[in-house]
């Protein structure tokens, strides 16, 4: 025998809200509403609340802006102020606040 054997962790998939395409969690943007029903990006994938994921992309954001998706998916309507944090994210890579 004599190997070593490298045990590598399963990364989890999750669905795009928009695309619905499977990919790794960890290349997703996770979106979550809280109890008091705020809606924030969740950078560390380990915030408590109903989640949704969306891809990383401009097209993705055009498509729930357009047929809602997103509103859907966490079950509460979502402003433009929240989208537009999302585009920052999605094109500078940070967002504050």
């Amino acid at each position: 025998m004599g190997g070593i054997l490298k045990i590598m962790k399963k990364i989890p998939q999750r669905s795009c809200v928009a695309c619905k395409q499977k990919k790794d969690k960890n290349k997703l943007i996770r979106i979550v509403k809280s109890k008091e029903n705020e809606i924030i990006i969740d950078e560390t994938g380990k915030k408590p609340g109903k989640g949704a994921y969306i891809c990383d992309s401009i097209e993705c954001l055009e498509k729930i802006k357009k047929n809602k998706a997103l509103d859907r998916a966490l079950e509460i309507t979502i402003y433009d102020d929240f989208l537009e944090k999302l585009r920052e994210k999605i094109i500078g890579g940070d967002v504050i606040g």
